[in-house]
């Protein structure tokens, strides 16, 4: 077959694929193209999943007829910045679009109608006015373009916006028509739903100044009211970020702030017992633009490694803003992915200004814990009177198991043990975890507070006690290593070699001696010495990976942590051990001073706290 060239159909429709993937990847152009407009108010609709019809419609600055001409061509765009030397500057783009494609892409697959009237702006001096005082001139009329399969009429003049409205309106209908083969490929209305979902909620986060509504199939979904500039940016922005990943993260979140180098880095991070099962309730926002980068999993992952399971996962959202040379968004036609000039740089932010959070937090654990303990103890919807089979059948197993030593009419146990606790010295009420009142079954720590009561447990607690202890002595000593009587050579790739040994000060900070050992293996001399016999090749070809993935020796530094925790463990306070009141108000006292003492090594909380007005409620008293 011999090369030809492509007809300029054909060549918008494969352009078009790149840009308009799905009704989601329209919905966003669209949002995007509103945002850029100044918009203050967006409502998007959708019927059919998106296949059948898409609406955004905007108060933005507007289009003329003559811009609405232009608009629809490919490559046209008013966002890129022109450098000194007239050239078109992709190294400054300070807009969510720039390649001018959205509009042409969907043109090209759908019957695109776009009607927009520009805002009212200052006139010449009118007839009537003092001198020099600009009277205001009259929006001009709304006009209306349309684009069916690439086939353009208008602009035309249209009354379709109302009189005097500002904005843009863009329907967009049959989506894919002119490709049915793409058509085969969208998921269920649901699925499709779900996505344009998802796309407007993130850009929803970026920006809490901006209201926007979404309608799915004439039902309203997403109703978010816009907090305006003026207020307090970071209070509207946990509003915004409260709405869309649910109240309970707005309770249980720290505020992350940190700047260094030009880049600086807001938003907020879920507490380590708020956590989740996966990955999707993380954010990361680059000057306002959401972005999907590995380079945010992997830096979660090592601040958040000493509070969490490997296989649970914080809720969080991360705004990092930047001087857009630092950046280039020019990456994929979706703009979704980002490479940062010096990536260590902002790991090393995200990491630092993460632990930083969590430290402010102290020893709080999640609300959703006492609320987790109030559901377990709930009984069934009937109640009866204390005493009978039925109550005690009306009861969860935990709920049973507390009640018993309750209604025991006073009998100590040998589970239980009440301590006679002196009158309470002054200021008993500015505990936060309270004094101690009893122990249960020698693991369970009962505390009184101002307002309720904190059962703790005792082993976890001390467990994360001593292991932050450990990890002042490992910062302040450093760690110990151990040369290996002969060195361990590891054979890598290439690749992997030049990745290992260009992170080898990093490494001999945690203990480990590498270096270079010809063009595809690495010498290992010297070992963390806590870390006694271990699997070097095993380490070395794990921390390759490691760097490889996510840029930093997690898998090291997860290991020292694991034998910390380990040692930890066996010489903390264990269960079943009988604590006198001096010993576990110590122990109170000590989680009160020390950060992360809300959840143990593995992410669970070490503490319950209950308030009074719950407990009433769940005895029927309120």
């Amino acid at each position: 077959m011999k090369i030809r060239r492509l007809s300029e159909g054909t060549i918008n429709r494969i352009a078009a694929g790149e840009v308009v993937e799905r009704p989601a990847s329209a919905v966003k152009e669209l949002v995007e193209n509103a945002l850029d407009a100044g918009a203050t108010r967006i409502d998007i609709a959708t019927s059919a999943g998106g296949a059948d019809l898409i609406v955004v419609e905007d108060n933005g600055e507007g289009m003329s007829a003559d811009e609405l001409r232009i608009a629809v061509e490919r490559h046209a765009t008013s966002k890129l910045p022109v450098a000194r030397d007239g050239a078109d500057d992709l190294s400054h783009i300070a807009t969510l679009g720039f390649r001018g494609e959205a509009l042409p892409s969907i043109g090209a697959v759908a019957r695109l109608t776009i009607t927009s009237r520009t805002k009212a702006i200052p006139g010449k001096v009118g007839t009537g006015f003092p001198s020099g005082i600009a009277t205001p001139k009259e929006s001009g009329d709304a006009h209306e373009i349309k684009v069916d399969g690439g086939a353009l009429s208008g602009p035309a003049p249209t009354a379709f916006l109302a009189s005097g409205q500002s904005g843009t309106r863009v329907d967009v209908r049959e989506l894919f028509f002119a490709t049915p083969a793409r058509l085969k490929f969208l998921k269920s209305a649901r699925s499709e739903d779900m996505a344009t979902t998802d796309v407007v909620k993130r850009l929803a986060m970026a920006r809490p100044d901006v209201g926007f509504t979404l309608t799915l199939d004439g039902r309203r979904t997403l109703d978010l009211e816009a907090h305006p500039a003026s207020s307090s940016e970071a209070v509207g922005q946990l509003k915004r970020l409260a709405k869309i990943m649910g109240a309970e993260f707005g309770q249980n979140a720290a505020p992350v702030s940190i700047a260094r180098e030009g880049v600086s880095i807001a938003g907020f991070a879920g507490l380590p017992t708020y956590n989740r099962a996966n990955a999707q309730m993380q954010f990361l926002f680059v000057n306002g633009r959401p972005v999907r980068d590995k380079l945010l999993i992997g830096a979660v992952r090592g601040a958040y490694a000493d509070f969490l399971a490997r296989d649970r996962h914080p809720a969080l959202a991360l705004f990092l803003e930047c001087d857009p040379a630092f950046v280039d968004v020019n990456v994929h036609p979706a703009k979704t992915e980002v490479r940062f000039r010096d990536a260590g740089l902002v790991r090393g932010l995200i990491v630092s200004s993460l632990k930083h959070a969590l430290a402010g937090a102290g020893h709080r654990a999640s609300t959703t814990v006492a609320t987790s303990t109030l559901s377990s103890f709930r009984p069934e919807p009937q109640r009866y009177a204390p005493g009978g089979s039925s109550y005690s059948a009306g009861l969860s197993d935990a709920a049973r198991d507390y009640h018993a030593p309750l209604f025991a009419h006073g009998a100590q146990t040998q589970s239980v043990k009440v301590e006679e606790v002196a009158d309470a010295p002054e200021g008993e009420g500015e505990l936060p975890l309270g004094l101690a009142r009893a122990q249960l079954h020698e693991t369970y720590i009962v505390a009184q507070t101002a307002d309720g009561i904190v059962i703790v447990d005792q082993h976890a607690a001390h467990e994360r006690l001593v292991y932050e202890r450990m990890k002042k002595a490992l910062a302040a000593g450093g760690i110990a290593r151990q040369p290996l009587l002969i060195p361990e050579v590891v054979e890598l790739d290439p690749a992997e070699v030049n990745r290992v040994a260009a992170r080898a000060p990093e490494l001999e900070e945690l203990g480990l001696v590498v270096e270079a050992f010809g063009p595809d293996a690495v010498a290992v001399r010297e070992v963390p010495a806590m870390l006694g016999k271990l699997d070097i090749k095993g380490l070395i070809r794990d921390l390759a990976d490691d760097i490889a993935e996510t840029g930093n020796a997690l898998s090291l530094k997860e290991r020292l942590e694991e034998v910390s925790g380990t040692l930890a463990c066996h010489m903390s306070v264990r269960s079943g051990r009988r604590l006198n009141a001096e010993e576990m108000n110590a122990l109170l006292r000590e989680m009160e001073t020390t950060p992360h003492s809300g959840q143990c090594n593995h992410g669970r909380p070490t503490y319950v706290e209950l308030k009074l007005a719950d407990i009433e409620r769940l005895f029927g008293r309120r």
